[in-house]
């Protein structure tokens, strides 16, 4: 039999417990569960189960395909491993592996580093390939930043760090893109009748996040019932029983109270987004709708359904392709906010991280605000420095 009829035997399933939670397993051809990945796909956090479920069967896959199992695979062949996904490798590879597919992107090369640290890390607690566990615990000297976001900074003389990772990067939008990105996209919003996704807030939250909220979730007016701020906002809250399946992975807690939603993480509200907002509910959003979501297709088979994140992806993809700038995903729009924020701000990071909700400012400066080489400001200052402007 073929070798790749086999490896397409494993399979992702979806379980739906009777509380209402949606787990994900890994199952083989018999419908039997994956003993390996199911015990690890256990203590991952709701969320992040599902995504790690693909990255670990596509992993599985490989193993089999390339005549390996998790008792006997080496840190090299995951090297390997990743870079037949599309990470950097200073060699040949082996076989090759997801053909006529789009290599991984860096953040999902990251994500698929920490699914399989992780998975070989559990697997090394429970005595299976004790050598690969030990050789993926390896450390790096502190940073200035490792030292201010730790108690007792002083005191730290090293921290973990993931062999498989690729060098950082940034996936950030160029700024003299965003503006032609942002009419192209709310062109085709306009044309799916998904209409007010593109305007002001998905520059603040990834489109999971998008996808996920209801209606409920907007306090858009001045002084709302809940009290936790005193301008437009917005809720953002975790829940597992979304029609469209979109999920928070920050599970702030948050209550239903005097028919208004408190707590949750709590995000501000822009005029555009206000405005956008109230003409959308007015002259696209159907009345019929029993979900209570918020983004709805209102053209096609899905007429009337809740937008996927897979629906805002598919919305991207040609916007991005009609103005030449490359593949971009919603969680790019994060970046630019940050580093537009950070701009206004004249650097405050603190500033930056409120506003985008990070957990650390230091998060902002390193992974989120860059400088654009492509800015204006940032070739007035190199020409200056060169002394060819005055």
């Amino acid at each position: 039999m073929d070798a790749r009829l086999v490896v397409d035997q494993l399979r992702v399933q979806e379980i739906v417990r009777g509380d209402g939670r949606v787990c994900y397993t890994v199952v083989d051809a018999d419908c039997s569960v994956v003993a390996e990945a199911d015990g690890f796909l256990r203590t991952c956090r709701a969320g992040m189960d599902r995504t790690y479920a693909y990255v670990l069967v596509d992993h599985l896959r490989w193993l089999r395909f390339a005549g390996l199992d998790t008792g006997s695979v080496s840190l090299e062949d995951l090297r390997h491993y990743m870079a037949a996904l599309g990470a950097d490798y200073p060699g040949p590879f082996g076989l090759p592996w997801r053909e006529n597919k789009r290599p991984y992107g860096h953040s999902a090369l990251k994500t698929a580093a920490a699914c399989l640290k992780g998975f070989y890390l559990y697997l090394g607690i429970h005595g299976v390939n004790p050598a690969l566990a030990e050789a993926l615990r390896v450390t790096r000297l502190p940073t200035r930043a490792d030292r201010r976001r730790a108690m007792l900074g002083h005191v730290l003389h090293s921290m973990p760090t993931n062999p498989l990772a690729p060098a950082s990067g940034c996936a950030g939008i160029r700024r003299c893109c965003r503006r032609a990105l942002g009419r192209c996209c709310w062109g085709r919003c306009r044309a799916r009748g998904t209409g007010w996704w593109s305007r002001g807030w998905p520059t603040a939250v990834s489109g999971s996040v998008s996808c996920g909220l209801r209606l409920v979730d907007l306090h858009l007016r001045e002084q709302a019932a809940c009290g936790q701020c005193r301008g437009p906002h917005v809720h953002i809250c975790h829940r597992e029983d979304n029609a469209n399946r979109a999920r928070v992975k920050t599970k702030t807690p948050w209550t239903w109270q005097d028919n208004a939603v408190c707590g949750g993480t709590v995000r501000r509200a822009s005029p555009a987004m206000i405005h956008t907002y109230f003409e959308y509910i007015t002259t696209q959003y159907p009345a019929q709708s029993v979900h209570g979501m918020l983004l709805v297709s209102l053209h096609g088979p899905s007429q009337g359904q809740p937008w996927t994140t897979a629906a805002a992806r598919g919305m991207l993809r040609p916007a991005a392709a009609r103005v030449e700038i490359g593949r971009v995903v919603p969680h790019a729009f994060r970046h630019s906010f940050a580093t537009a924020v950070l701009d206004a701000a004249r650097g405050n990071a603190v500033i930056a991280r409120e506003a985008g909700g990070w957990a650390s400012a230091v998060t902002v400066e390193q992974v989120y605000g860059h400088v654009d080489v492509h800015d204006p400001v940032f070739t007035a200052a190199l020409e200056k420095v060169w002394g060819t402007r005055p």
